[in-house]
């Protein structure tokens, strides 16, 4: 069974890679992280361009990306346990010379992540000109449907009060928070598993 349509929203399709990479580049450029792993705008501009241009072609095939219909919002949904995003390889030659705090920010969140298979948002993002309408609230309660057909949880780390306070009025909850050197404090949140029952079953009926 798939789940119900949710207004407003669709699955992302491979033609649309070129504008959801474009749309997260420009979220990257007021993100904290993005800003303490390289802070050169310039710079960071270049480097997640070509990091965010695989990391979306790479979920539009083996993972899940939902997208509101006019491309202005979008949740990044990857599938736990799966293939590293990117080899060891394409990260130092993208990153370089930012890739020491690539990888200490990459063991930092590995260090909460679960082996066990959950999903992991790894983007939810609405341009600032479209916020306050609900549509990241029709996004998240799209894939819910999803994790909870399959009963797995939802793991995230958000670097922002705001989307701490948000997520959490969705259901999440903060673990204690995981800090970057001379860099923004991160906070883990986790949606537990709320398995549904496939069929419901009726109570019979007297004759």
């Amino acid at each position: 069974m798939t789940p119900a349509a949710i207004a407003g929203v669709r699955r992302a399709q491979p033609g649309d890679v070129a504008t959801i990479a474009a749309l997260l580049t420009d979220a990257v450029m007021r993100d904290p992280v993005a800003e303490w792993l390289v802070p050169d705008p310039v710079g960071r501009r270049s480097v997640f361009s070509e990091l965010l241009a695989m990391d979306v072609d790479h979920a539009v095939e083996w993972d899940t990306i939902d997208v509101a219909l006019d491309m202005t919002a979008v949740a990044v949904w990857r599938h736990h346990p799966n293939d590293d995003l990117l080899s060891r390889h394409h990260l130092a030659t993208i990153t370089d010379p930012a890739l020491p705090r690539f990888r200490h920010y990459s063991a930092l969140v590995n260090s909460y992540r679960s082996p066990a298979p959950h999903h992991w948002l790894t983007w939810l993002y609405v341009a600032p000109s479209r916020r306050g309408l609900g549509i990241g609230r029709r996004l998240l309660a799209h894939h819910h449907q999803v994790v909870d057909r399959l009963g797995v949880p939802v793991d995230l780390v958000v670097s922002t009060e705001r989307a701490r306070g948000f997520l959490h009025h969705h259901g999440y909850r903060a673990g204690l928070p995981l800090h970057l050197p001379s860099g923004p404090r991160l906070w883990p949140l986790r949606r537990p598993a709320r398995p549904v029952a496939a069929h419901r079953v009726l109570p019979a009926r007297s004759a």
